[in-house]
C-alpha cells in the first residue's frame, strides 16, 4: 500500500512539472548594429573573407623559441590554471543548483532502548528498531530552479569563455614581451658596436691632440661619446634583465633568462592582415562571448526573482517497519508510511519580492550595457590595431630612411673633422644622431610587430578555431 501510495504521488507530482510554466522573460540575443567593414582595415574598403584570428597561433608566429614560450605559458602559467580552476568551480555549481530539480531521499536507522523497574514487578528493559526511509520534492511549478539552472548554465559557459579570452592575452603578452625582448637585444648589440667605435674615434682624438692637431675640448667631447655608449649599455642590460623576469614568472617559473630565436629582423610579418568579416567578431571574440553569457545569467535570474510571487508546492513521504526485536525486523515487524503534501503562498512580504525583482531587472540591464559596450570596444580595438599597424609600417620605412641620413652625415662629419673643416662638436652632433636613430629603428621594428600582435588579439585570436578548447 506504501509503495502504490508513493507511486501515486510521484507521478502526481510528474504531471504537475510536465504541464508547469516558466516565469520571468525567456533570453534573446540583443540586436547590434555591426559596421561593414572595419575602420582602418584595407585600401579596397571591402570585407576579407579569411581573418588572421583563424589561423592557429603557431602558423602566426614562426620563430621556435617563441612557439616553446607561448606553449608553456599556456600549459604551466599561473593564469590560465586559474582560469581552468573557474571552470571547474562553475561546473560544480552547475550541478549544485540543478540537484534543486529531483526529489532528495535519505535513510534512517533507530535503535532505541529503555530498562524499568515497575511498582511491585521485576526489572523490565523495552527495545525497539526501526528502518525508515524518506522523501521530498518541491515541484518546479513555476520554474525557479530551471530558471537558476538556466543562470548557472550561462555562468559556466561564461567561466569557459574567461579561460579563452585568458589564453588569448597570455599568447600576446608573451608575443610581445618576446619581441621586446629582441629589441633590447638588438639595441644592446648596437650600442656595444657603437662603444667600439667611439673608442677608436676617441684614441684617435687623443692621438692628434698630443700631436698638437686639435685641442683637449675634443678629446673630451670623445669622451663624452664613449661614456653615453657605456652608460646606454648598462640601461640595456638591466632592462633585458627584468624583461627575462616577467617572461619567466608569465610562464609560471622563477626569474631566470629566456631563450632566444630569429633576431628581430628575422621576424616574418605579413605587409597585409585580414581582418575577416565585422560580424564574424562577435562569434569570435572571446570576452564578447562571455557578456553575453553573463546576460542570459542575468536574464534567468529574473525569472528565480519573479518565481517568489507564486506559491510553492512540495510533496514529502515516508516508509519504513519498525519491531521490538532486531531479528524479527523483516519477518514479525509492522510496516508505517505517511506523506503529505504542502503549497505555501506568500501573503505579506513588506515589498522584499517586488524589490528581488527590481535588483534582478537592474542587474540585467547592467549586463546588458556591458555587453553592448564589450562589443564596441572589440570593434574599436580591431579599427586601432589595423591603422596602427599600418601606420607604424610607414613608420618603419621612414625611420630606416633616417638612419641612411643619419650615417651618411656621420661619414661626412668624420670627413670635415680630418680634413679640418669642422670641429669636433660636429661629430658629436652627427655621432649622436646616428646612434638615435639605429636605436628610433630597432624600436620601430618592435612597435610594427607588437601591433601585428595586438591585430591578432582584437581579432580574438589565439584560442583555436570555435567550439575547440
Amino acid at each position: 500500500m506504501a509503495l502504490r501510495s508513493a507511486r501515486a504521488g510521484a507521478l502526481v507530482g510528474l504531471a504537475l512539472v510536465v504541464t508547469a510554466c516558466t516565469v520571468g522573460p525567456n533570453y534573446k540575443r540583443p540586436v547590434i548594429e555591426t559596421p561593414a567593414t572595419y575602420r582602418g582595415g584595407n585600401a579596397a574598403g571591402t570585407p576579407d573573407a579569411q581573418s588572421l584570428a583563424d589561423q592557429q597561433w603557431s602558423a602566426v608566429f614562426q620563430d621556435e623559441a617563441l612557439r616553446q614560450l607561448i606553449q608553456r605559458a599556456l600549459t604551466q602559467g599561473y593564469d590560465i590554471r586559474a582560469a581552468a580552476a573557474r571552470v571547474l568551480e562553475a561546473q560544480a555549481q552547475l550541478g549544485v543548483t540543478r540537484a534543486d530539480q529531483f526529489p532528495t531521499a535519505s535513510g534512517q536507522v533507530t535503535v532505541a532502548g529503555q530498562r524499568g523497574t515497575p511498582s511491585g514487578t521485576a526489572s523490565r528493559t523495552v527495545a525497539g528498531t526501526q528502518l525508515l526511509g524518506s522523501s521530498a520534492w518541491q515541484l518546479d511549478f513555476w520554474g525557479r530552479y530551471r530558471r537558476a539552472t538556466e543562470a548557472a548554465r550561462a555562468e559556466l559557459l561564461a567561466s569557459e569563455w574567461g579561460r579563452r579570452a585568458v589564453m588569448t592575452t597570455i599568447v600576446s603578452e608573451i608575443a610581445q614581451g618576446y619581441f621586446k625582448l629582441r629589441m633590447l637585444d638588438a639595441s644592446l648589440d648596437l650600442s656595444k658596436s657603437t662603444l667600439d667605435l667611439r673608442r677608436e674615434s676617441l684614441q684617435l682624438t687623443q692621438v692628434r691632440e698630443q700631436g698638437g692637431d686639435t685641442s683637449l675640448v675634443d678629446v673630451r667631447q670623445a669622451e663624452q661619446l664613449v661614456y653615453e655608449a657605456t652608460g646606454e649599455i648598462a640601461t640595456l642590460e638591466r632592462q633585458i634583465e627584468q624583461q627575462e623576469n616577467f617572461l619567466s614568472v608569465l610562464l609560471g617559473d622563477n626569474p631566470g633568462s629566456i631563450a632566444r630565436g630569429r633576431e628581430l629582423t628575422d621576424q616574418p610579418q605579413p605587409p597585409e592582415v585580414p581582418a575577416g568579416l565585422p560580424s564574424a567578431l562577435l562569434e569570435r571574440r572571446p570576452d564578447v562571448q562571455e557578456a553575453e553569457q553573463q546576460l542570459v545569467a542575468a536574464n534567468a535570474e529574473i525569472g528565480v526573482a519573479r518565481s517568489a510571487y507564486f506559491p510553492s508546492i512540495s510533496l514529502t513521504g515516508f516508509a519504513g517497519v519498525q519491531s521490538t526485536a532486531l531479528s524479527s525486523l523483516f519477518t514479525g515487524a509492522s510496516g508505517i508510511w505517511g506523506g503529505a503534501a504542502s503549497l505555501v503562498q506568500p501573503i505579506f512580504t513588506a515589498g522584499r519580492t517586488k524589490s528581488q525583482v527590481a535588483v534582478a531587472e537592474a542587474r540585467r540591464e547592467q549586463a546588458l550595457l556591458g555587453y553592448q559596450q564589450t562589443v564596441r570596444q572589440a570593434f574599436r580595438e580591431v579599427s586601432d590595431a589595423l591603422v596602427g599597424y599600418r601606420k607604424l609600417r610607414e613608420f618603419h620605412e621612414q625611420q630606416q630612411l633616417l638612419l641612411t641620413s643619419a650615417e651618411d652625415a656621420r661619414r661626412l662629419a668624420d670627413v670635415r673633422y680630418r680634413g679640418g673643416a669642422a670641429s669636433y662638436l660636429e661629430v658629436l652632433d652627427a655621432d649622436t644622431r646616428r646612434f638615435n636613430a639605429q636605436l628610433g629603428l630597432a624600436d620601430a621594428q618592435f612597435q610594427e610587430l607588437s601591433a601585428l600582435v595586438e591585430i591578432y588579439r582584437a581579432l580574438g585570436g589565439g584560442w583555436g578555431p570555435p567550439g575547440q578548447p
